[in-house]
């Protein structure tokens, strides 16, 4: 027996139920899917991330915002609502109703990588992602090791990018005129120890009967 087709709903049914929801669900051509909790090293990051972000922009007096992963995003009207990890909007924030819970025009997105997320995050998420035309970078981080890629819209519509793994870089985001140091981004963050190099096989050495001694 064929299992059953599973049931599509729209976008506006799943806004209904996202909304009287009390976790957050991601909506995916049709389908939701629950949105995980995320680990310790994915949080702080993710605080870190605001954290930084809001300081420089009252430093500079810039115009612009970061939201975090409370903020749903609509990336396509009917394929896909998200909640990226950290979301940065300047100048006036749009949002999809009087609700103001789903923003439409994000300058820059950024995903604190997991590994049930991270194939889609940089396949047909990133895809999508680059269809806003308000978008102008697009950020990965992974939380296990020190790795930050950057992406960057071009003017001729390409995207550029630009990769920092080592403590001492710097994520530059060009769109906001914003440098933060990895030492930040990572401040407090525990990778697991490296793991141990094995010693290679132990084997005989080859012994020439020629030599025995009898």
């Amino acid at each position: 027996m064929s299992a059953a087709p599973t049931r599509r709903i729209s976008a506006a049914e799943y806004l209904e139920l996202d909304r009287a929801a009390g976790e957050r669900f991601q909506y995916y051509r049709g389908e939701m899917f629950a949105m995980a909790g995320g680990t310790k090293n994915h949080n702080r990051i993710g605080r870190n991330l605001l954290v930084s972000l809001e300081n420089r922009f009252r430093q500079k007096l810039r115009r612009c915002e970061a939201f975090s992963s409370d903020m749903r995003v609509r990336v396509d009207a009917e394929k896909l609502y998200t909640y990226p990890d950290v979301t940065v909007v300047c100048g006036p924030p749009e949002f999809l109703d009087k609700r103001e819970d789903t923003l439409l025009n994000p300058v820059v997105v950024i995903e604190v990588l997991s590994p049930s997320t991270e194939h889609f995050d940089r396949g047909s998420k990133f895809e999508m992602y680059r269809n806003l035309v308000s978008l102008h970078e697009y950020v990965l981080i992974a939380q296990h090791k020190t790795l930050v890629e950057r992406f960057l819209r071009e003017v001729d519509g390409s995207w550029k990018l630009t990769l920092a793994d080592n403590l001492a870089g710097q994520l530059e985001l060009a769109s906001i005129d914003v440098t933060l140091p990895l030492s930040e981004i990572y401040f407090d963050v525990d990778f697991p120890p490296a793991p141990l190099e094995q010693p290679s096989e132990l084997k005989a050495p080859d012994f020439d009967e020629s030599n025995r001694p009898y």
